[in-house]
């Protein structure tokens, strides 16, 4: 609330769930979009249909391959504009660990332990 003076945020993405959405309800602007992607944090969180109600705000859910199954033209567009924007490095996708390929286990269990913040890279070395 702070960054946008008050208002809130016109657009959240939401891929945490739990008290990530709760906080998301609670800082989103009047009239916003929520998108759901997923519950990378363990819980499924309940919507408090109130806070909809007060901000008028709507609740969207995001399965990126269902869209692409069930519009293959947009699914396509939406990856190439993903990956010209990647091209140009507009997207950085934050990497917490690299570890060799051999080292597997270690990655699954920094994952499930949920000690990863980012992504978890698995590296192949040539040779």
């Amino acid at each position: 609330m702070e960054i946008t003076a008050g208002n809130g945020a016109d657009v959240i993405l939401d891929t945490v769930g739990g008290e990530v959405f709760e906080q998301s309800m609670r800082c989103i602007a009047w009239g916003g979009r929520l998108l759901v992607v997923g519950f990378a944090g363990g819980r499924i969180p309940e919507i408090k249909m109130n806070q909809a109600l007060l901000k008028c705000f709507s609740i969207v859910g995001v399965r990126a391959m269902e869209h692409v199954k069930r519009k293959p033209k947009e699914g396509a567009a939406y990856r190439d504009w993903m990956l010209g924007w990647a091209d140009k490095g507009r997207l950085r996708p934050h990497v917490s660990h690299a570890l060799p390929l051999e080292r597997f286990r270690e990655a699954m269990e920094l994952l499930q332990s949920r000690k990863a913040i980012g992504r978890v890279v698995l590296e192949v070395r040539p040779g």
